[in-house]
């Protein structure tokens, strides 16, 4: 289900992509550090992924306060996967990036990220982050590579969600493989199918709340995750896998931050 459009409505120039599941705590933040971002040609879709708690209210609430803000709804829980691709149908703009309902972005995010990737050709980069816990105090930052290959993301994801931004012009129509979980890391894989790298962007321009009941906090399940998107969604024969995953391993089980959902 999506909100119709204001008749005559131009496309954007970044679409933000947010689902939103149980986040009436967070979501108030999330949608304010959008609004506060210096570069002001955005549409943010708000996919309301079955919620049982005041989401919904603040997401028509949220409407109602800006043209930009549209609100869309899975009509049941899905996942992560299910109501980012779902954003992704909708979505008018040019470039598209992703926010969390419990994440933030700093007011330059998509003034820096965009003017970075327009200044350089990139279609796709990302930027480093800081996290924060529940009451948004630091815990440290998360630098990020210069660029990274294909090849190079399968061994470990270094590309934050929250701070993602790909380039429909050069890429087209992709979405996230539908799984519960990983499905992020999965449409960077695809999206690296398609150009030589994604290139980083040193700059911490996002808060990642670091939520002790994520999905993502689970070492164990995001290996076992990692694992099945290497053999199931990328396709990846059992030897190249397991090479694959030892790499991963050894990193830690990965970066930090994955998708998070119910």
């Amino acid at each position: 289900m999506i909100a119709p459009l204001p008749a005559s409505s131009p496309a954007p120039l970044v679409s933000v992509v947010t689902p939103v599941w149980n986040a009436a705590g967070t979501l108030g933040a999330t949608l304010a550090s959008v609004r506060a971002q210096s570069l002001s040609d955005w549409e943010h879709l708000l996919i309301d992924d079955g919620s049982t708690d005041g989401s919904a209210a603040l997401i028509a609430g949220a409407v109602a306060a800006d043209p930009r803000i549209r609100a869309l709804a899975t009509g049941r829980n899905g996942g992560a996967g299910v109501a980012r691709n779902l954003g992704l149908r909708a979505a008018r703009g040019r470039y598209i990036a992703f926010l969390d309902a419990d994440d933030r972005w700093h007011p330059e995010k998509l003034a820096r990220q965009i003017g970075f990737m327009a200044a350089e050709g990139h279609a796709f980069s990302f930027t480093a982050y800081r996290r924060v816990d529940g009451a948004g105090r630091a815990l440290g930052t998360v630098a990020v590579p210069a660029r990274v290959t294909r090849g190079e993301l399968l061994r470990r994801n270094v590309i934050g969600c929250l701070t993602a931004v790909y380039d429909r012009a050069h890429f087209g129509a992709v979405e996230m493989p539908e799984v519960r979980r990983r499905q992020d890391y999965g449409l960077w894989l695809r999206l690296l199918e398609s150009v030589e790298a994604a290139h980083g962007l040193p700059e911490v321009l996002a808060d990642y709340r670091v939520a002790a009941a994520s999905l993502s906090g689970n070492k164990l399940v995001a290996a076992r995750d990692t694992w099945m998107l290497y053999r199931r969604v990328v396709g990846l024969s059992l030897p190249r896998a397991a090479w694959y995953f030892a790499h991963y391993a050894a990193h830690g089980f990965g970066s930090r931050l994955t998708e998070r959902g119910p």
